[in-house]
């Protein structure tokens, strides 16, 4: 851990010691998370003193990357990642879910008066470049009684490799076969249509620069910066907006053990369809002591204190007895995946006990 030491320390013979398992830890990853992980390791760095966290929000591809290659200690993503991907490194890597976000459709259309309403179909056509126009048929149909403008449609999409595009294509390769067939999903992909921004802030930044454009961004982003966000279609058949509420009916009742999963396009009437869970990325084994314990205090810290604060910061967490694991006992979601981390990084019971005790 890097100390600023006062200057007048340099005039006398002894300082302060460094505080017991003093680490400094690096991070980076996704821009999604990248609001509420701020305010997190501020917070924990307050109570805990001798840890310190510096992450760059540089977007889930570049986090994956740095994690593989060693330059950080954990990595931020919004995508789970495959089998093949685990594969690329040289030792097993844990998913720990964070908190559950959505990514919304931005727009910027002055003359527009109340939130539009998107159908799955129309959003795909939009970012394929079929529909063109404010006023296409299939627009006008979906928000009956407005005067939609008869006005050039500007597509902005993420031009880094980013887990908010994973989300928002996942979604669309689930909802339109053409989208598919012809750009898939990825933290990259292929765009058929459309000027490319760096960053949800660089997102943000140029759909309120442009009138008549559209964009996609975690739901927090449109939240802050005051930007129209519209309501899209569910599996059930329901307009529905972003918010706490709808994002937290789009987790399933049951989840797999090692939590890697899309629940995009889930189908409760109520449910947001374009949500995700935000995941750390940890290495199993983690060799050096002190960072170890400073990764193990947070994880214990983010699923009490952090997940208090999610609401707050427009995110919503963790469901508290999300998946039964045995016959009438109500269990975290994470509690399987700690326990496992906590054998293979620590080759004792005692991590996460208190946090079991808590939940």
């Amino acid at each position: 851990m890097r100390i600023a030491l006062p200057a007048a320390c340099g005039l006398v013979l002894w300082c302060a010691p460094m505080p017991a398992h003093a680490a400094e830890l690096k991070a980076a990853g996704a821009t999604f998370p990248y609001p509420i992980y701020a305010k997190w390791f501020e917070a924990f760095s307050v109570r805990h003193a001798e840890v310190k966290i510096q992450y760059q929000a540089l977007g889930s591809e570049a986090g994956i990357r740095m994690l593989r290659e060693g330059a950080v200690d954990f990595a931020a993503s919004d995508m789970a990642l495959s089998d093949r991907q685990l594969a690329e490194f040289n030792g097993a890597v844990r998913h720990f879910p964070s908190v559950l976000g959505a990514v919304v459709p931005i727009y910027n259309l002055p003359s527009i008066a109340r939130d539009l309403q998107f159908t799955p179909e129309a959003l795909a056509q939009i970012f394929l470049g079929r529909i063109r126009k404010w006023n296409d048929p299939a627009l006008r149909a979906a928000n009956r009684g407005l005067q939609m403008p008869d006005r050039e449609i500007a597509v902005v999409h993420r031009g880094d490799g980013s887990g908010t595009t994973y989300v928002w294509t996942d979604y669309l390769a689930k909802v339109s076969p053409e989208w598919r067939a012809s750009a898939g999903s990825g933290t990259r992909v292929a765009w058929p249509a459309g000027a490319s921004a760096e960053g949800n802030e660089g997102v943000v930044k140029k759909v309120a620069e442009t009138p008549g454009s559209i964009g996609y961004v975690e739901y927090i982003y449109a939240v802050e910066n005051r930007l129209a966000y519209g309501a899209v279609r569910n599996q059930a058949g329901r307009y529905v907006q972003a918010n706490l509420e709808s994002i937290a009916k789009a987790v399933p009742a049951d989840l797999p053990a090692d939590l890697r999963v899309s629940i995009t396009n889930a189908p409760d009437a109520g449910a947001y369809p374009i949500a995700a869970f935000t995941y750390l990325l940890v290495p199993a084994r983690i060799e050096d002591p002190a960072k170890r314990q400073a990764v193990r205090d947070f994880l214990e810290w983010m699923l009490m204190s952090g997940q208090r604060q999610a609401a707050a910061l427009g995110y919503v967490a963790l469901p508290e007895s999300g998946v039964q694991r045995t016959a009438g006992a109500r269990r975290h979601p994470l509690r399987p995946v700690a326990h496992q981390f906590s054998e293979e990084i620590t080759n004792e019971g005692r991590y996460y006990r208190k946090a079991r005790r808590r939940f």
